[in-house]
């Protein structure tokens, strides 16, 4: 009888809580409009909006016609993109791209998380973490800029090595300085959120471990990996889901002429044919395909991420 009456009592206390809240919220809805409607104003006007452009990908565009003006094709242009003899070179690119980056780039912030978890002294830990989210605020131009340095003809590797090649007008050489870049500029401040994670693991588990001779690895297993088994599903169904999203900048900034075999992706062929030869519905075309595979992926790996994780997904 105790206990009913306390999960009664708790259920008031929680309902009065509640009717509380609301009523407040209505005294002064005034001050809740000042803060979000500015948010909800900017939100419509530079994100939902411009989802209207989308028409262009099933028109032929005519910018001094408009949208409402121009004539309509149906879906001309994704036949001709689909028909092209480009379409699964450009498409491989970006899939391979992308599913190499995510191979070798997702575990990278996991472990860098375990890593620093083992460091006891909180100065050097700091110093280390430093060094590692460092990279992350080098802007994407300048990266390329320094890879650009590194690897060329007069660079410190070929000097180094003391060869004179130059790695990026090699084809076969493009994937690995793009995915190797990006895992130094992103993999330290990826993983601040492990990190933080693993701050929630239990201290009187991992104790128990090592008083029962758990090596490294079975403390990992049985204490620390569960404590960010949600947060590593979260992120790998997000970036699965984004496989067809590769950086447009990076891949643009690192392309050459002689590289364009394996440097030509779907972003990189949108902005030429958009921008700079100015086939702006053939290019929205193109841009609608993507993001419309990106979001078949996210759905797909979200389902099958939950049954295989007891039903836990997005």
């Amino acid at each position: 009888m105790k206990a009913n009456s306390t999960v009664v009592s708790e259920g008031k206390q929680n309902e009065g809580k509640f009717q509380s809240t609301v009523l407040y919220v209505k005294q002064h809805w005034q001050l809740y409009v000042i803060f979000l409607l500015p948010a909800l104003v900017l939100t419509l006007i530079f994100k939902y909006i411009p989802m209207g452009g989308i028409l262009i990908a099933f028109q032929e565009y005519n910018p001094f016609r408009g949208i409402l003006g121009s004539e309509w094709v149906g879906f001309k242009y994704f036949q001709r993109f689909l028909s092209s003899p480009d379409f699964m070179t450009y498409l491989g690119n970006t899939l391979k791209l992308s599913i190499y980056g995510l191979l070798w780039g997702f575990p990278m912030p996991i472990l860098l998380a375990f890593l620093l978890n083992r460091i006891e002294s909180t100065g050097i830990k700091k110093k280390i973490q430093l060094v590692l989210y460092m990279p992350n605020f080098i802007s994407v131009i300048v990266l390329c800029g320094i890879v650009r340095i590194f690897l060329s003809v007069t660079g410190p590797v070929n000097l180094l090595f003391g060869s004179q090649i130059n790695f990026m007008t090699m084809p076969e050489a493009f994937r690995t300085i793009y995915i190797a870049s990006g895992i130094w500029q992103g993999a330290g401040w990826a993983s601040i959120m492990y990190t933080a994670s693993l701050s929630n693991a239990s201290q009187d588990l991992k104790e128990a471990a090592l008083i029962d001779g758990a090596n490294i690895f079975q403390q990992i297993k049985a204490v620390e990996w569960p404590a960010i088994k949600d947060m590593v599903v979260i992120q790998f169904i997000l970036q699965a889901g984004n496989i067809m999203s590769v950086g447009f900048e990076k891949a643009y900034a690192l392309q050459t002429d002689l590289n364009m075999g394996t440097s030509e992706i779907i972003a990189t062929y949108v902005y030429k044919k958009g921008l700079l030869d100015g086939d702006y519905s053939f290019s929205t075309a193109v841009g609608l395909f993507n993001t419309v595979i990106n979001v078949i992926l996210l759905v797909a790996v979200n389902k099958i991420v939950a049954k295989m994780n007891d039903g836990k997904g997005l």
